[in-house]
């Protein structure tokens, strides 16, 4: 059997589990840094093991002339990220409604959030001014360590698009951080 690594696999194949195990076995490490980095190490392991549940259940869709297989996993992993805020928001502001106390505004929320895990305030800052395709495609690259090409088949996006995104975003928090400095 080829390995994960070497050539984009048949996912619609009679083998599909020795072929997601394989899959899991190539991505899974890289996979949970990623996204320990975007939600914390506790919610990290379960957010690898749903990535691999839907990629499974979606394994018709996958298009090896579009993306590179771990594109595609970081794709789905990025909108699991995004769901899992979301619903962590809506929770956190529950919380504080059932209690009485006012409800803090989204970006302090993720921004303490990044600030907790990073240990860093200008960085969190600085992350969470950002949109969130922007922060996406910068995660991807700095913490996932996607290339663009990758970045923009885990995204959807042209890779050109991805790669003036990154320039202008890079430009931005450089700008920022230097400013926060002073």
């Amino acid at each position: 059997m080829t390995t994960a690594l070497e050539k984009p696999p048949d996912l619609r194949g009679p083998d599909v589990t020795a072929v997601f195990a394989e899959l899991f076995d190539a991505h899974s490490r890289q996979l949970r840094g990623y996204l320990a980095g975007r939600v914390g190490e506790s919610a990290a392991d379960d957010l690898v093991a749903e990535t691999f549940l839907v990629a499974l259940r979606r394994r018709h869709t996958y298009d090896p002339a579009k993306a590179p297989v771990k594109g595609w996993l970081y794709g789905i992993a990025t909108n699991l990220v995004r769901e899992h805020v979301r619903r962590e928001v809506r929770g956190h502001r529950a919380g504080l409604r059932a209690v009485g106390r006012p409800e803090p505004d989204h970006g302090a929320f993720v921004a303490d959030r990044v600030d907790a895990e990073r240990a860093s305030k200008a960085v969190a800052a600085a992350l969470d001014d950002l949109r969130d395709e922007d922060r996406d495609a910068l995660l991807l690259t700095s913490w996932a360590g996607l290339t663009p090409a990758e970045v923009a088949a885990a995204l959807g996006e042209p890779a050109s698009t991805v790669r003036s995104r990154l320039h202008r975003v890079r430009a931005r928090l450089q700008a920022l951080l230097t400013e926060k400095d002073r």
